[in-house]
Parts: structure tokens; C-alpha cells; sequence
């Protein structure tokens, strides 16, 4: 879940809240980052706040649907007006919650959002830069350019990109890869980035996937970078 707002003790109230409801959260505090972050398109839903600096909701919300993202998106805003929240859902959004909201509220409007987009919601395409991994045709392409995985390295990529800018331990890749398998061990992941990087590197990509000692890996770009929100 990606939350945008430029309040702090917002975010972090909300980004503790969701995660005691076992939900994976990345914030933003500013309109140009969440649309840096949102425009991945490796969020099942976001919380977007209209009135943020640098550039409002009903701008990112444009700019997304434009773009052809079609993460559900929740819009905040402090203004209960019907004009103000028949705005937000013309321009595409999923929902609008009003300011100050109760946290049971907005968890149950998340998860009926998750629930009216279906399973097939999580199949469209993640981007990273130039690299698209199509979760529905289970490709990945550089700057156009088929990049070969089996589907093992590709599951391992899908991953990754799909949590961009975030750090991925090899125990979370070993039960979202490799499931319940009991032989496999920390350093088949091991193996298999190698694998994944070697064939990244084949196209000139190989800088996407990174390794954070002591920690694990991380998918991301020198734009991504640059608006990642501790």
C-alpha cells in the first residue's frame, strides 16, 4: 500500500496502524514523489491525499490514469464537499474519505476496494525505468528488448519489482519463490539473483538489482532513489 501525505505524524500513525493489520507500507510526503512511487505500478491500492505540495491528488490521480496505472486509489481530503468528491471519482478514483476518519473505517474501505478490484488486479504490468515485467504475459522487457527468464527467476523479479525501492530479506523471497519447498535454503536465492542479475546485465540493466548487505536485495532506479521516503 503506497500512503501519500504530507502531514508526518499522519503517516506514521498510518503507517504503524497498517502494518498491525499486515499490510506492506510505503509512504510519501509530497505530490511528485507519490507519483514517482504510485507510477511503478506495484501497489495494490493507495491512499492519496488531495492537498500536497508540489503537486495536488487530483493532479496524480490524473496523471496515473493517464498513464494507463490503474492501482485503486483511495482520495483524503478535509473537504466533505459533493462537488469535491464527485471531482476525485470523475477522474478516477475508487473511493473518498473525509478528514478526520475513523481507522477502522479506512481499513474496511481498503480492503472492499481490494475486494471490488479481484484477483486479476495484481496482473497488470510493474515498471521500473525502462524495464516492464508483465505479471499477465509473464515477460520482462528492457527498453523493448525481451529479457529470458525461467519462470523461477521470473517469480524472483516479480518480486522484487513489485516491492521496488524497498529491501526484500531472502527469508521473504524464499516463502513468496519458493513456498513451502523444504529443501531450498538462503543461498539458493542467492543463486537465483545471480542468475536474474547476469541476464539483467545482458541489456544494461544489471544496475536495477542491488545487494544490501545484512539485509537483502532491492529493486531500484537512480529516479526512484532520489524520492524514496525513509
Amino acid at each position: 500500500m503506497l500512503v501519500v501525505d504530507d502531514e508526518p505524524g499522519v503517516r506514521k500513525a498510518l503507517q504503524r496502524g497498517l502494518r498491525a493489520e499486515d499490510m506492506d507500507v510505503v509512504t510519501a510526503a509530497d505530490g511528485p514523489t507519490g507519483l514517482q512511487l504510485a507510477s511503478t505500478g506495484s501497489f495494490d491500492v493507495i491512499l492519496l491525499d488531495i492537498m500536497l505540495p508540489g503537486l495536488s491528488g487530483y493532479r496524480v490521480l490524473e496523471r496515473l490514469r493517464k498513464d494507463g496505472v490503474t492501482t485503486p486509489v483511495l482520495l483524503v481530503s478535509a473537504k466533505d464537499g459533493e462537488i469535491d468528491q464527485a471531482d476525485g471519482l470523475d477522474l478516477g478514483a475508487d473511493g473518498y474519505l473525509v478528514k478526520p476518519f475513523s481507522f477502522v473505517v479506512l481499513v474496511a474501505q481498503v480492503r472492499a476496494t481490494l475486494r471490488r478490484a479481484g484477483p486479476d488486479a495484481s496482473r497488470g504490468t510493474l515498471r521500473l525505468g525502462a524495464l516492464a515485467v508483465d505479471r499477465g504475459l509473464r515477460q520482462v522487457h528492457w527498453n523493448g528488448v525481451e529479457v529470458g527468464l525461467s519462470p523461477r527467476e521470473f517469480a524472483l523479479l516479480e518480486v522484487l519489482v513489485g516491492r521496488a525501492g524497498t529491501v526484500v530479506t531472502k527469508d521473504e523471497l524464499l516463502r513468496a519463490v519458493w513456498g513451502e519447498e523444504q529443501a531450498v535454503t538462503r543461498n539458493l536465492v542467492e543463486v537465483y539473483v545471480g542468475y536474474v542479475r547476469r541476464k539483467l546485465d545482458a541489456v544494461g540493466a544489471g544496475a536495477l538489482l542491488r545487494t544490501v548487505r545484512g539485509h537483502g536485495y532491492l529493486a531500484s532506479d537512480a529516479e526512484l532513489d532520489e524520492v524514496i521516503t525513509p
